[in-house]
């Protein structure tokens, strides 16, 4: 049993974020799925309860595709946690944005290849997903992130390596924005387990079929978000202190229809 106040709002981030935090407790929690990527940390922002976990793991041990995405979302609903902001790296697949730029994206694709991005392994269970990202969250972001409003796509690839020059050029083509390795099955895991989800997107680079004289690298990536991560903390620190104490959305309503394979936590 946890000794703080139960989190209801979570951080899913990379390790950076720690800091994020004050009075911090630690809790190692276990999962029908396995370890989530490290013991599940409890702090406060401006004296509210939140959660967080690095996603890579505390010293980034976890590529993109061996991240133990469904032990995560489980580890977090079970510690009561029912909102989750999910800050994250991008690259650039347009003009229309640039190194630096917070984005608030609004749809997801997935074109990832081995990662197992259900919980439900029987019954008939069909989440909803015509719109990946709480609305609520999304309006909250954008609000104080300075995110772009009108429609952006991030497409989520399967890494670990970067996309070539043609498959980043067949992204732009299809109108897609944003190119991530993190955000699916995150986004969906969290909507099977009725939990609001949204993504705080800094573009790190311009993707290699827009930068044309050049290719993206991981020691430039790394250092630009190192640079704006404290822009980062700080939208999200005024998102949690402008979100109710209750959810106003219908992201868990669906639930209410279909009958589970299980309890949920």
């Amino acid at each position: 049993m946890i000794s703080t106040q139960i989190p209801s709002i979570a951080v899913i981030g990379g390790s950076g974020f720690y800091s994020f935090l004050d009075d911090v407790e630690h809790h190692e929690v276990s999962t029908p799925y396995g370890a989530p990527s490290a013991a599940i940390a409890v702090g406060s922002v401006g004296g509210r309860s939140v959660a967080f976990v690095p996603r890579h793991g505390l010293h980034h041990e976890f590529p993109p595709h061996a991240i133990n995405y469904r032990a995560n979302i489980w580890a977090l609903r079970s510690l009561g946690v029912r909102r989750v902001l999910a800050p994250c790296a991008v690259g650039g697949l347009s003009v229309d944005v640039a190194p630096g730029d917070l984005v608030v994206p609004d749809q997801l694709v997935d074109r990832t290849t081995s990662r197992t991005q259900t919980f439900y392994d029987s019954g008939a269970v069909h989440a909803p997903f015509a719109d990946p990202y709480c609305p609520e969250l999304r309006e909250a972001l954008l609000a104080r992130a300075g995110g772009r409003r009108e429609a952006a796509t991030m497409v989520v690839i399967e890494g670990p390596r970067f996309s070539s020059r043609a498959e980043s050029k067949s992204y732009a083509a299809a109108g897609w924005s944003l190119v991530n390795m993190t955000g699916h099955p995150e986004a969906v895991l969290a909507r099977e387990l009725g939990l609001c989800y949204a993504t705080l997107a800094l573009v790190t680079d311009l993707d290699a079929g827009v930068d044309a004289a050049g290719a993206v690298h991981q020691g430039a990536v790394f250092a630009t978000f190192a640079q704006h991560i404290d822009r980062m903390k700080q939208a999200l620190s005024g998102v949690i202190a402008d979100l109710g104490e209750h959810a106003d959305c219908t992201c868990a309503d669906w639930l209410a229809d279909v009958a589970l394979p299980f309890d949920l936590p």
